[in-house]
């Protein structure tokens, strides 16, 4: 005698599979609808956490810009391409990067790409050196970009910086494939945790704060009755930068009309966060 089909059906595993088949090749569906079956998945043990983080933050590099993600000017590292070699060397040592955008006469005339690699035979030596000579074509690419299109043009050319331009021509930032890839891979070690938004400015005990680089200087005048300049920079960690005249470390601290800002934390790449305190309470 004959099984009846409907009666028996498929394993639970091979029906889920059946739908997200269904879902692929059939009529087109919503994002959320294919994470949620997704989630479902990893909650019945079909994918694991790893897997489901790296699928959603491929998915979430869709629907991200340049924009969202890249280095801001005021936090970009970048070389005069009339600078001293000693200048240049320490710039590229203090720093710890690999590549930097050199600039003519000001920060929007970018001449090219220097990989501090093209350096190494200038080290110990007193001889200058043309720094235009050494330098790899820059890409130029809009605030606008989809960052999944710009990692198929990173793969493709195979570049791993790219200028950021904005809607008058200057420049804005700069982006890395690093900086992309991390908006897939990044949040793996994170995917137990628990989301929280993040607060720009948090009070202290003392009477400090703590303040995010990422703060609009608006907010924070706003929040501290100060009159700090928003037209050349737009967030706090611009104006310190800018204040500090280089890319601070973590520890160093900058004194700013009746305010002391304090890097409590940063990386090679950019500052993340100050302890800042009223001079009159220090």
């Amino acid at each position: 005698m004959n099984e009846d089909p409907s009666t028996t059906g498929p394993a639970p595993h091979r029906s889920w599979w059946d739908r997200l088949g269904h879902m692929l090749s059939g009529e087109p569906r919503n994002r959320e609808e294919l994470l949620e079956e997704l989630r479902a998945a990893q909650a019945n043990g079909l994918l694991s956490g790893d897997t489901l983080a790296m699928v959603e933050g491929a998915i979430r590099v869709t629907e991200l810009s340049v924009g969202d993600v890249m280095v801001a000017r005021a936090q970009m590292v970048m070389i005069p391409a009339d600078a001293p070699l000693a200048d240049i060397l320490a710039i590229v040592t203090e720093s710890g990067h690999s590549r930097f955008p050199v600039h003519g006469e000001d920060k929007d005339e970018i001449l090219g790409i220097l990989l501090a690699k093209d350096l190494l035979k200038y080290f110990g030596h007193d001889r200058d050196c043309d720094v235009r000579a050494l330098l790899r074509p820059a890409v130029l690419i809009p605030e606008s970009m989809r960052l999944n299109v710009l990692l198929a043009e990173f793969r493709d050319s195979r570049n791993h910086m790219a200028i950021v331009v904005d809607e008058y021509g200057g420049v804005a930032g700069l982006i890395t494939i690093e900086d992309v890839l991390e908006q897939i891979v990044g949040e793996i070690d994170d995917e137990h945790d628990e989301e929280e938004a993040e607060t720009l400015i948090q009070p202290l005990p003392d009477g400090a704060f703590l303040v995010s680089a990422l703060t609009p200087i608006a907010d924070f005048n706003e929040r501290f009755g100060t009159d700090y300049s928003d037209e050349e920079f737009d967030t706090v960690g611009g104006l310190v930068t800018a204040a500090v005249g280089h890319l601070p470390e973590s520890g160093e601290e900058a004194a700013l009309a009746g305010f002391r800002f304090r890097v409590t934390q940063a990386d090679d790449r950019r500052v993340h966060q100050f302890r800042v305190q009223p001079l009159h309470a220090a």
